[in-house]
């Protein structure tokens, strides 16, 4: 079957002609973007966006700013001026007011969340990109902890690392899977194997959906023991089978007679080659006419360039952070590595949520 990935244009950021002058701009934005990323997220976090905000067209000066004594003069300045360049302020008559980039920052959730995502998680360890580049190891993880991969410490990673990579991973799936669980369920299955299950929030939404279905789900030892706590506590633990697995050991099969195999945002957490070897595992332990469902933020697959745009630059995080040789994948990477492990794709879905894509895969025999 022919899928959306054939048909789409590769070209969707391809720049509408400009002058050399305007090129030269937009090069240097991109050479002191770290230092314009700092002052504005400053000018937010600190509340000099959100004064100008109450402060309405008529702005204020910076001898006002100044008068609650949270802020220097020269901190103001500093900072203001970042913004102005930026677009996030304009200045008229000796007065700062807040612009449309502004309002937005003070706004738009998915940026205040990428903002403190791309800080608290990613801004120190980017600097050792290029070092796990060349060698596929994530070293930029030793800014947060001592861990081989970011995923076994997030039990235990400090704050505000924690939290808000947390917000950042959960904003993307909370508002798809409502919209997913009818998908999961159309065939009634009965046991339900969820690979990743993080924090236990679709494994929750499952339970609550269909009273009857019997979940295992497969992750690393600490990930299952908060999970573990959360099912405890809501009397759900006799429903759920908890079977602590390394993924990047390719020897540990994966439990048998599964009528849906889920993933949602796990596979970018690994290499095609490690992909590759959980797909065969998934295929493996289906049940007759059992299903391998993957809902993943494709950047192929956005309708809007400005989620794509994020997704994109989403993947470096996880060479420096998560695992060193993982990204964020085109959905025809997931079509080839199933078609490898012996499965086909019998359904995809497009739009769900704020930018998932869900691919349904059954044995190819």
């Amino acid at each position: 079957m022919e899928t959306r990935s054939q048909t789409l244009q590769d070209k969707r950021f391809a720049p509408a002609r400009q002058s050399v002058m305007d090129a030269r701009f937009d090069a240097q934005k991109i050479a002191f973007g770290p230092v314009v990323f700092q002052c504005v997220r400053l000018a937010w976090k600190r509340g000099i966006l959100q004064n100008l905000a109450e402060a309405g067209e008529r702005g204020r000066t910076v001898e006002e700013l100044a008068a609650d004594g949270k802020l220097s003069r020269y901190a103001l300045n500093l900072l203001l001026e970042t913004c102005l360049s930026a677009g996030v302020v304009e200045l008229r008559a000796g007065r700062y007011a807040l612009d449309k980039t502004g309002y937005c920052l003070l706004s738009d959730p998915i940026t205040q969340i990428n903002l403190d995502f791309i800080h608290d998680v990613c801004y120190q360890g980017l600097f050792e990109l290029e070092r796990s580049l060349d060698e596929e190891k994530p070293h930029g993880l030793a800014a947060l902890g001592s861990w081989d991969t970011l995923y076994q410490g997030l039990a235990t990673m400090p704050e505000p690392a924690r939290s808000s990579w947390l917000r950042f991973d959960h904003h993307y799936s909370d508002t798809s899977f409502p919209e997913i669980l009818p998908d999961v369920f159309a065939r009634r299955p009965r046991k339900l194997m969820d690979i990743g299950a993080n924090t236990g929030k679709f494994t929750l939404a499952a339970l609550a959906h269909d009273p009857d279905v019997e979940m295992h789900l497969l992750d690393l030892p600490g990930q299952l023991a908060v999970i573990e706590k959360t099912l405890a506590e809501q009397g759900l633990s006799h429903r759920v089978k908890l079977h602590p697995t390394d993924m990047l050991d390719p020897t540990l099969d994966f439990p048998s007679g599964m009528d849906v195999v889920w993933m949602s945002q796990f596979l970018s957490c690994f290499s095609e080659e490690v992909i590759a070897g959980i797909l065969r595992r998934a295929a493996t332990a289906l049940a007759a006419g059992g299903r391998v469902m993957i809902l993943d933020t494709l950047w192929d697959r956005q309708k809007y360039d400005i989620a794509a745009y994020c997704l994109i630059n989403t993947s470096p995080y996880f060479t420096a952070m998560a695992s060193g040789n993982s990204k964020v994948y085109r959905a025809d990477d997931y079509i080839r590595l199933c078609q490898q492990a012996g499965l086909q794709l019998v359904e995809e879905r497009d739009g769900i949520g704020y930018c998932h894509t869900l691919l349904q895969f059954e044995r190819a025999d």
